[in-house]
């Protein structure tokens, strides 16, 4: 596909400013797509200084938010790239599923495609997709919605790479029980870095980018005045826990401003428990304020993933009751804001034998399906299934309830 930049021009005519849209949009896209897409253009023009002229990116592709909404599953760049990518392409086209939520920047930092050598990214590229044209019409044909993850301040590469950027203990990269390493959310450094990388997704025709690790590393409230790191722009104040939030706050709008020219939404995955707290102290997100600022918010609720909550002593084992109670939590805290996004939660197709017996059970079918109900029951449409080794359970219902 050739990709063009097309300059869209806002006319001025008689002191008005006139928005252009697309006549064949109009024309091929269903209506709740083209408001989904109306509201993003809207919020970027009124922006905008009159009589600027402003362009919009044309990747060639064309991907239409499915009518019904987003339900997709997790992809790594491995399983992009390899055979069983064709596995995943045929378990959508079988079933409800309508979209990939694909790796474009890693966990550890990488990109998981090659860009051009003279990229300053090629780097820290690995070539899993080695054909990313290819994907992208693959997608295209088959009418998947593409969404690109890039995972944002855990980046061990970028903080081996550039200590500066990260946080520090005793002179060396300070690193967690996992061995991983973050990158500093207060410095704009850091922000451009990923911006830049999405908007190269952008242009490989994805239209989405969900940012995933929006936050600082748990348990920083232990941390922050032991570590070394550089506030940036933060540095006045005492309230550390009110400049974390500012920070990731601040990231989320300056990227969604960023990426506007490319027409395209911004999502955050988030801790599920950051919709009922005011805000998680250490790690700097506040559920509402992020809402606030992106088009997509993606709550992680693993019933797996929560401590005694709701009532519930052993959450893993009663994935209806989790689930509904947290939408009921979450529909609360977005219904109060003005323009809430999409909510489009991440939940559980594994099994989370790690918690010792009695404390688990096997998620199979009736599970994810029990979690799709509560969702469906509560107003929420959308989902996303994680696993992390892309291995999805088989003859599960998708379709939302009528």
């Amino acid at each position: 596909m050739g990709k063009h930049l097309v300059f869209v021009l806002m006319l001025c005519i008689f002191g008005f400013v006139v928005a252009p849209f697309s006549v064949q949009a109009e024309e091929t896209e269903s209506n709740k797509a083209r408001d989904h897409e109306h509201k993003v253009i809207t919020k970027t023009l009124l922006d905008l200084p009159e009589q600027l002229a402003r362009f919009e990116y044309d990747t060639g592709y064309s991907f239409i938010y499915p009518d019904d909404g987003v339900r997709g599953v997790y992809v790594t760049g491995h399983s992009a790239g390899g055979q069983r990518f064709n596995s995943l392409l045929e378990l959508i086209n079988s079933t409800e599923l309508n979209a990939m939520v694909i790796d474009i920047k890693d966990d550890h930092g990488y990109l998981t495609y090659r860009p051009d050598k003279e990229s300053p990214f090629f780097d820290i590229s690995q070539n899993l997709i080695r054909n990313t044209e290819q994907l992208m019409t693959t997608l295209e044909e088959n009418e998947v919605y593409p969404i690109a993850r890039i995972v944002v301040f855990k980046d061990t590469v970028l903080a081996e790479k550039k200590p500066e950027l990260s946080f520090r203990e005793n002179g060396k990269v300070w690193k967690n029980n996992r061995g991983e390493a973050f990158v500093n959310p207060f410095l704009k450094e850091v922000w451009d870095y990923n911006i830049a990388l999405a908007e190269k997704a952008a242009k490989l025709g994805f239209k989405e980018v969900q940012f995933d690790y929006v936050r600082f590393p748990e348990g920083f409230e232990r941390r922050d005045e032991i570590l070394e790191y550089d506030t940036g722009d933060y540095k006045d104040g005492d309230d550390n826990v009110k400049k974390r939030v500012e920070a990731v706050t601040d990231f989320v709008a300056y990227a969604r401003e960023r990426l506007s020219p490319y027409n395209i939404d911004v999502s955050v995955d988030i801790f599920g428990y950051a919709a009922t707290i005011t805000e998680a102290p250490g790690i700097g997100q506040n559920f509402s304020k992020i809402s606030d600022n992106v088009d997509v918010i993606s709550s992680m609720i693993y019933p797996s993933h929560w401590t005694p909550y709701f009532g519930i002593t052993k959450p893993d084992l009663y994935p209806y009751e989790l689930t509904k109670e947290y939408a009921k939590v979450e529909n609360e805290v977005l219904g109060s804001l003005d323009d809430p996004p999409v909510s489009r939660p991440w939940i559980q197709d594994f099994t989370a034998s790690w918690l010792g017996s009695g404390n688990y059970k096997s998620y199979g079918k009736e599970e994810v399906e029990a979690q799709i109900r509560a969702l469906n029951e509560q107003g929420i449409d959308e989902f996303l299934l994680w696993n992390a080794t892309n291995r999805y359970t088989q003859g599960v219902n998708y379709k939302p309830l009528d």
